[in-house]
């Protein structure tokens, strides 16, 4: 299992708290430091289900000037995001687990992080 966070981020903090109070066996990505490739990202966006506007935090000052409200969203856009999150990790949403039987889910509620230890 690996989870991937932003030290800064109260969610990421709060899911490595109840990940330890559980005694699970994970491995931490400080993905802002150790950015992921587009191919990271699309093998998480497939274990996740989601597309890559999924993941997005629009909300970002990056997101504001990259215009990526405006963006497609289809699968002729599908690279554009995935290099567009890969070359600003800022954007990526967080945490992110990837749990042990191959799948993912994004992490930021006590109950998401419960369904990442019991998916074995």
């Amino acid at each position: 299992m690996e989870i991937w966070i932003n030290p800064a981020c109260s969610k990421c903090r709060s899911a490595l708290t109840l990940l330890d109070a559980e005694g699970a066996d994970y491995t931490v990505r400080r993905y802002l430091e150790d950015v992921p490739t587009p191919d990271e990202i699309r093998a998480v966006l497939d274990r996740l289900g989601l597309e890559p506007w999924d993941i997005t935090r629009t909300q970002e000052a990056v997101a504001k000037e990259l215009g990526l409200k405006e963006w497609a969203r289809d699968a002729d856009a599908r690279a554009k995001w995935i290099e567009a999150l890969s070359a600003h990790p800022k954007l990526i949403q967080r945490p992110i687990i990837t749990a042990e039987d191959g799948t993912a889910v994004v992490a930021r509620s006590e109950e998401a992080v419960r369904d990442a230890l019991g998916r074995r």
